[in-house]
């Protein structure tokens, strides 16, 4: 028999038609890009339609069939026979290798392969991979399809004109224009699930709608998953004849295998309840976890905003906003989480229970995912708290540096008002001789004095720069003041050399010094400058934060206090200077002689400072004083904490403890398990009052500024997550030992029986994790009697097993699956009963059952499987019942019929 699209003759040879024809079509400008894109989309849904019977899929057809692996898995659900075992390397010769065991399986199905080798595939060769595929739906799928003498695609061609034929606008001709409008597809399933569509409401002005209807009808009630895109349809001039040949042939095995009973029909009954409630929960879980994840997301944003007003003021709101949050507006959602995973286990169980495969949420909404973005908030409030306490520390110490720099500039302009106009005068100029000298006298103890200011100008200057590094708000005002002193002090700077060069021009020819002012002017300027020095470190401001600090700073105080009695004597001789002078104008009768030519500085003047000086001393003893009672009360509040959190933290440890040895199944019963953690639930809900008291110490903690604790290890933030795990840790197990009671008294299994499923788990789960390894699986199944050879085949069957417990291949297995398997393995005794009450309503109740009934009734490969091994009917047995010895096929799990007669 020929076909197009690829050659299949009466042994199956596959020639490379399916490339000759791509390359005419492409050589003739007919070949459209879209049947490519079509052909790969209705593959790939076709593989997983096979796949997913052994938990897995694909998800990019060039790609995931490279190793071979998958490859290998599809033909053996599609063909019922078992490969040689792949090789599990990574290497490319083990993928080679792999994909060659799966050519050579189809080849010896009498199937030809040319130009495809298994170099194409494994290289992702997107062509070569479908016209495989192609292939294979055609053995499998196509060729053994047969309508009056029709077989394959005109047999699937025939079938589908049959069904069609009474409904309007249908007439089927083709695969690629003839279903373009969807109305055929619609017809098909009308016409033998009528209960399905109204065909009276279709129109064929409307291909879109009749496409997304027959495609989700099938999908959802024929179990056909979608393998065609509508858009494509409709949009492609002329669809692709091998993907809706691959589609329609879908529909042919799903209608002819269907059989209307009344048990099948209160079977299904049974399942779409199940399937009812298992979708509700999966409806709450998306709700749930769509809702948990759109508010984390919400709230990302605001906890990673790190933009303030850079005010103190404006970052204390925000900490109390942070607060706010944690305590109203978190909770709820921690017991939303707690909801959504106790949902989401329940509903797995549930799935198991009823051999189900487990739920996979939608993209995104993994548990995973939810834990992901749970841990990723976490995160962002851990960092958004660290900047807050660091942003209100940045900004205190920028108030206190703004008040520092203003303080000094203060005194700095109080300084220089009028030097730059005395630095211009030319008073000098009508002097005599000795007030000349008097003059240059007294310039030479201003730049003394001004070379004193010089450091107090670079404080300044230095101070503004860090006003600067530190983004201050007003830093605009204050670096205008800050060039303003800058500049002026560099015109003092040049004011001072030009006076100082004119003073020497007249020094040529005025010589007169008057020792006792030098003396005065040179003593009194430095004795004013400390003054000055000494008035600014009294009323300078500090910031501490321990008692230590406040103590380092008493002692300088008091080192301080230590020198004054040489500051007075100091000040003592500067004034018996000026007395000295007074003496001697007073006994010479000088004119203008009280006038100090080298100073401005006068014994009033300093007397003043001195007294000021005198005065501040008591009131910094007093300053420091307070502050000393503050940090002592700050240590009192550590002390309060680390006393309080001492006692919590390794509360909530023996607590964890607790339940995590109670969810080890080792203390009584599931009810006593249960009971003991309802009752730690209740202590742990109990003990919050002390969570609460300890939150209200951490918020007088935070107001105080305290920010480090060397009396306990325990912070706050650490006390929460363990105060949230431990809540999260009691519910998750209430919930795996309310699945357990679950399944015991689903399945009929005693208290003994589960307690020796969970001695015999703990036993060689060594690392108490809750799950065991493969091998430690295998140790656990032998200690409970499985006899598991160390042959090749032994290894065979623990690899079932494995598949069984483990679907998804993580590389362990939880009790629940573990105590999943034990249960079906001890209880699932009915199955063969059950088949064989099935080959009596086949057989219509008669004692034999024809080969002829068993070609209608069951699908090609499986009616001639068991018309080549069930044994002939002989009259002269007692019973009149037939032996079918096909029951003892493998793949009838838990059926452990002999060759006697059934009856």
């Amino acid at each position: 028999m020929m076909m197009d699209n690829g050659v299949i003759t009466n042994n199956y040879e596959y020639t490379d038609g399916y490339m000759e024809q791509e390359e005419e079509w492409e050589r003739e400008g007919l070949l459209d890009p879209a049947w490519e894109k079509q052909q790969k989309k209705t593959f790939t849904a076709w593989c997983n339609s096979h796949l997913r019977k052994a938990g897995t899929g694909i998800e990019n057809i060039d790609e995931d069939f490279r190793n071979g692996l998958k490859l290998m898995l599809l033909l053996e659900v599609i063909s019922g026979e078992t490969l040689p075992k792949p090789d599990r390397g990574k290497m490319r010769f083990h993928k080679i290798a792999n994909v060659n065991k799966a050519l050579d399986f189809i080849a010896s199905k009498g199937v030809k392969l040319v130009s495809i080798g298994a170099e194409e595939i494994v290289d992702g060769n997107l062509k070569m991979t479908l016209g495989m595929i192609w292939t294979i739906i055609l053995r499998f799928a196509i060729q053994d399809i047969s309508v009056e003498e029709m077989t394959a695609k005109e047999g699937l061609l025939l079938w589908c004109q049959r069904k069609t034929a009474p409904y309007k606008n249908v007439n089927v001709q083709n695969f690629h224009l003839s279903f373009k409008d969807g109305l055929a597809f619609c017809a098909l399933i009308h016409r033998h699930r009528p209960d399905l569509i109204d065909y009276s409401k279709l129109s064929k002005d409307n291909p879109l709608e009749n496409l997304n209807t027959a495609f989700d009808v099938a999908e959802k009630y024929l179990d056909i998953p979608r393998m065609l895109d509508p858009d494509d349809l409709i949009n492609t001039p002329k669809p692709d004849e091998r993907a809706i040949m691959t589609y329609v042939s879908c529909y042919y095995h799903a209608f002819q295998g269907a059989q209307q009973a009344e048990t099948a029909a209160n079977r299904i009954c049974k399942v779409l309840k199940v399937n009812q409630e298992n979708e509700r929960l999966m409806e709450e879980y998306e709700r749930l976890a769509s809702d948990l994840l759109d508010w984390i997301r919400r709230t990302m944003p605001w906890l990673n905003s790190r933009q303030t007003d850079n005010s103190l003021a404006g970052c204390q709101k925000k900490l109390e906003d942070y607060r706010t949050y944690r305590r109203k507006h978190k909770p709820p959602r921690v017991e939303q989480k707690a909801k959504l995973e106790t949902n989401f286990n329940t509903l797995q169980t549930k799935l198991r229970l009823s051999n189900r495969p487990a739920y996979m949420p939608t993209e995104g909404k993994m548990v995973s995912d939810i834990a992901q973005a749970w841990k990723g908030l976490e995160i962002a409030e851990k960092a958004f708290e660290e900047w807050l306490l660091s942003e209100m520390m940045r900004l205190e110490r920028l108030e206190y540096l703004a008040q520092k720099f203003k303080h000094k500039a203060d005194i700095h302009e109080d300084w220089t008002r009028g030097k730059e106009e005395m630095l211009q005068s030319q008073d000098f100029r009508q002097c005599k001789l000795y007030d000349i000298k008097a003059l240059k006298k007294k310039h030479e103890a201003f730049e003394s004095d001004l070379a004193a200011h010089q450091d107090r100008v670079e404080q300044i200057a230095a101070i503004a720069q860090e006003l600067n590094t530190l983004e201050y708000h007003e830093v605009a005002s204050v670096n205008t003041r800050c060039q303003r002193i800058c500049s002026q002090w560099d015109r003092l700077g040049a004011l001072t050399q030009r006076r100082r060069l004119a003073l020497d021009d007249a020094e040529r020819v005025l010589e007169q010094i008057d020792l006792l002012h030098l003396e005065f002017a040179k003593r009194a300027a430095p004795f004013n400058n400390w003054l000055d020095g000494t008035r600014e470190d009294l009323v300078d401001m500090f910031i501490v934060h321990t008692i230590e600090e406040i103590s380092g700073l008493m002692d300088a105080h008091a080192r301080f206090k230590a020198t004054l009695g040489e500051a007075d004597k100091e000040y003592q001789a500067i004034v018996n200077l000026v007395h000295q002078v007074e003496s001697i104008v007073k006994q010479h009768q000088i004119p203008g002689g009280l006038e100090n030519p080298y100073t401005t500085l006068t014994a009033h003047e300093l007397n003043r400072k001195w007294s000021d000086v005198r005065q501040l001393v008591p009131q910094r003893d007093g300053t420091l004083a307070a502050e000393l009672r503050k940090q002592q009360n700050n240590e009192t509040l550590r002390r309060q904490f680390a006393e309080k959190a001492n006692a919590v933290g390794p509360w909530i440890e023996r607590q964890m403890d607790a339940v995590t040895a109670i969810g080890m199944g080792l203390q009584g019963s599931l009810e006593d398990q249960l009971h003991r953690l309802k009752e730690y639930e209740a202590g742990v809900y109990a003990y919050k009052p002390h969570i609460e008291e300890l939150e209200r110490i951490h918020q007088a903690v935070q107001e105080g500024m305290i920010f480090e604790n060397r009396y306990s290890q325990y912070t706050m933030e650490t006390l929460r997550v363990g105060w949230e795990q431990l809540l999260t840790s009691i519910n998750r197990t209430i919930n795996e030992v309310e699945n357990q009671i679950l399944t015991r008294d689903s399945k009929g299994i005693t208290q003994e029986q589960l307690t020796e499923f969970r001695a015999s788990f703990n036993h060689f789960d060594k690392n108490r994790t809750g799950r065991l390894a493969p091998e430690e699986l295998k140790s656990c199944l032998v200690s409970l009697g499985y006899s598991i050879g160390k042959d090749r085949q032994g290894e065979l069957d623990f690899q079932r097993i494995l598949a069984v417990v483990d679907p998804n291949n993580t590389g362990y297995v939880s009790f629940d699956s573990f105590l999943d398997f034990m249960t079906r393995e001890s209880t699932d005794t009915d199955t063969a009963e059950q088949v064989i009450d099935s080959f009596r309503i086949l057989a219509g109740d008669k004692p034999y059952i024809t080969a002829d009934e068993l070609r209608r009734e069951l699908p090609p490969d499986q009616a001639e499987y068991c018309v080549a091994r069930m044994p002939p009917y002989h009259r002269s047995l007692d019973t009149g019942l037939i032996s079918k010895n096909c029951l003892k096929n493998p793949y009838w799990r838990g059926i452990h019929l002999t060759t006697e007669d059934l009856s």
